[in-house]
């Protein structure tokens, strides 16, 4: 099984620190969204080049991920705390726990997420 994971909503933010090396991301995200690293289309590479907005929609946290290039991809954090599925896509989501991060892909994309443990007695499951 897989382990239960939360989102950490400060541990979003991979570099809080940005560099001048790093690629701009458009202004086309609310304020107070965070940076994550994604590989957007098949073969590329990750960086520090996707925003992510948190809302509330209808009861379920919504988790609203903005590409540079205006695309954006919305996934919901299953409230179990077992990762995210796609909010509103077509494409299923493979997700995985690599060195502390959940990785998660849709179609060609793919994303970096911050992740917490859960506490209890399921936790290791």
């Amino acid at each position: 099984m897989r382990p239960r994971v939360f989102l950490a909503a400060a541990g979003l933010a991979l570099a809080a620190a940005c560099s001048s090396a790093e690629a701009p991301v458009q202004a086309q995200a609310e304020e107070g969204a965070e940076r994550i690293e994604c590989a957007i289309g098949p073969g590329a590479g990750f960086g520090p080049d996707c925003l992510v907005e948190r809302a509330e929609i209808g009861g379920a946290t919504v988790l609203t991920v903005r590409h540079a290039d205006g695309g954006f991809r919305r996934f919901e954090q299953l409230p179990d705390g077992r990762g995210l599925v796609p909010y509103d896509g077509a494409d299923p989501a493979d997700q995985e726990l690599r060195e502390g991060k959940l990785e998660v892909a849709v179609g060609g994309d793919r994303y970096r997420f911050a992740v917490q443990p859960v506490d209890g007695p399921d936790a290791g499951d």
